[in-house]
């Protein structure tokens, strides 16, 4: 599925410039990481588990910082990738109005006067 996402976000971007096809394939390359390399690793029970860390023989600092980096490359890909398609779809652009821009008139009268 990684290696899938990452070819599928490189050939949406291959030819658009700027910021946005960084953000959506830095996003699924992480993801790519995340799906290809940790998840087959934590099946495998290479990278233990979070709930596995008071088991005798398994150091407690290497399982946080792997699961860190699980959910670092994990939900940081998903939000890039998520930031990324929207800005490639524009939803974060504003329609500029075409009327030219008036400066507001000045008041003849002043704020508190009376009605009667």
């Amino acid at each position: 599925m990684g290696a899938f996402l990452l070819l599928t976000a490189w050939r949406m971007t291959r030819g658009t410039h700027g910021w946005t096809p960084r953000i959506i394939l830095t996003g699924a390359s992480l993801l790519a990481f995340g799906y290809s390399v940790l998840t087959p690793l934590y099946q495998a029970g290479i990278l233990v588990p979070l709930s596995k860390i008071g088991m005798m023989g398994i150091n407690p600092d290497a399982v946080i910082i792997w699961h860190g980096v699980r959910l670092l490359a994990m939900n940081g890909g998903w939000l890039m990738f998520g930031l990324g398609l929207a800005a490639h779809a524009g939803l974060f652009e504003t329609v500029k109005s075409s009327a030219p821009v008036q400066a507001p008139r000045p008041r003849t009268s002043p704020l508190h006067e009376p009605v009667a």
